[in-house]
């Protein structure tokens, strides 16, 4: 005789809804790290009820969800775990926080080598500094505020079909609860089998869109960032500027030193855009369109001009005939 807790299809439903949670998650951290560690592209959790978030400068708080991979706490595709046999009030034990910094290495080194007198060079040219806010940049960008209003929306699309999953999930365990008296155990184990798989499938389909999404993010920074560098050397040395200092690290200064306005309408003009893959596609499976015509030159400006039509020749009459 086989022995099933009673309260089965209610602890396998508790674990659905905890797993569907975890993933399902607002995606506070879309690309914060990313793009050579750079951290510039960092919008605004999701609000409730779906609101889409606006741009977070850089340097905010993350929402400690890593990028590129898997939401914090979800398991890979098909792993299960025990069932909590409590029923859906069970506590779930979570994993133990990560161990703090390591305290400091007390060792011998080996032999310090030995540094050879470096002879005299030229002195460094004296700094002529400018200021630049990338935050301030991003926020007057309307390729950023474009893909941060894209990117939103999918946001808000996965955490709906998230809640519709959540429902679908606990009305299939309260059907299998209330059936459960009247299967057999050979049914019973069916049953528990196709709730445990279809569960591994929710976590798997949500965690691989969590990641299309924070890639996107990449996908579009990228395209932000090697414009920003360009467009600040460029009008940094065309005010002769050797030296560049980010605003955060400033205490104060005037706007005689500010690169930033500068930097963001060369921005704009010649970036007034970004490519975002199509939802539910990963940049890494995407191919970028081919460049086309220069920012505010059209198809047809930018054709190459067709020769005029020939004027057609006048028919010219004949001679009169000689009497």
């Amino acid at each position: 005789m086989i022995q099933i807790n009673p309260d089965y299809a209610r602890g396998m439903l508790a674990r659905g809804l905890l797993a569907l949670m975890v993933v399902a998650l607002p995606l506070t951290g879309w690309a914060q790290g990313q793009s050579g560690g750079n951290g510039w592209f960092v919008p605004q959790p999701a609000k409730p009820g779906g609101a889409p978030a606006g741009p977070q400068p850089r340097g905010q708080p993350n929402g400690g969800q890593p990028a590129g991979g898997q939401p914090t706490g979800a398991q890979p595709a098909g792993a299960s775990e025990p069932v909590p046999a409590g029923g859906p009030d069970t506590v779930v034990p979570v994993p133990d926080a990560p161990p703090g910094p390591l305290p400091p290495l007390q060792v011998q080194l080996p032999p310090m080598p030995e540094i050879p007198p470096i002879p005299k060079g030229s002195a460094t040219p004296a700094a002529i500094v400018g200021i630049l806010s990338v935050p301030d940049i991003l926020r007057i960008s309307t390729a950023y505020q474009m893909a941060d209003k894209e990117l939103a929306a999918r946001r808000a699309k996965m955490d709906e079909d998230g809640q519709k999953e959540q429902n679908s999930l606990r009305e299939l365990g309260q059907t299998f609860a209330n059936e459960r008296a009247k299967l057999t155990p050979e049914q019973i184990r069916a049953r528990e089998k196709e709730y445990t798989d279809r569960v591994n499938e929710s976590r798997r389909k949500f965690s691989e869109r969590t990641r299309i999404i924070q890639e996107a993010g990449q996908y579009v920074m990228a395209q932000i960032e090697r414009v920003i560098e360009l467009v600040a050397q460029q009008v940094a040395a065309s005010r002769g500027v050797n030296l560049v200092l980010n605003r955060a690290q400033v205490l104060g200064t005037t706007a005689d030193f500010d690169l930033t306005p500068q930097v963001a309408d060369v921005l704009n003009k010649i970036l007034p855009t970004v490519v975002i893959p199509p939802d539910g596609v990963s940049p890494t499976a995407f191919t970028a369109p081919v460049a086309g015509p220069r920012v505010g030159v059209t198809p047809e400006a930018s054709a190459p001009a067709k020769p005029p039509a020939p004027t057609p020749a006048k028919a010219v009459p004949p001679p009169p005939a000689k009497h």
